[in-house]
């Protein structure tokens, strides 16, 4: 699973002009479920980005979590993280997982989120969406969770 994780001031998401999640502070996930990604991979992705010391505290160094802070979520499935762009000019979607697998470990990296104490929104899997945000820093990492081995 790939997540790009932005910090973020206010964030939301629209369907069809309407607002189906918004947040304040705290982070916007866009997140990609990779053919072969399991579940340990959304827990892992979870309990990671949850507990990583990406907010700043009183002396404005990274070292608060989303937990400390009591951040929000707001989780953008995103296929398009799984892209192969390395031959022709037109990106393959093969690495993508299939919808049903896709779905169902999005919907399990958000019980998790929400299992350690996390208000989460979401958009809808497999909508098209406008996401809007006011990026914080601007602070911005992408976690793969097939690189959790240490080198």
């Amino acid at each position: 699973m790939i997540a790009v994780i932005q910090r973020a001031r206010d964030a939301c998401v629209r369907i069809d002009n309407a607002i189906t999640g918004q947040i304040g502070y705290g982070l916007v996930i866009l997140l990609g479920v990779c053919q072969g990604d399991q579940i340990p991979d959304a827990e892992f992705l979870a309990h990671k980005i949850a507990h990583l010391r990406i907010f700043p505290d009183s002396d404005d160094k990274m070292n608060l979590s989303l937990l400390e802070v009591r951040g929000s979520a707001l989780v953008i499935s995103q296929f398009t993280l799984c892209a192969d762009w390395r031959k022709g000019r037109r990106p393959s979607f093969n690495f993508a997982a299939d919808p049903e697998l896709g779905e169902h470990l999005y919907l399990l990296f958000t019980k998790c989120l929400r299992a350690a104490g996390i208000h989460v929104e979401t958009g809808r899997f497999g909508a098209m969406m406008q996401v809007h945000l006011v990026n914080d820093g601007p602070v911005t990492f992408v976690i793969d969770s097939r690189l959790k081995q240490t080198p």
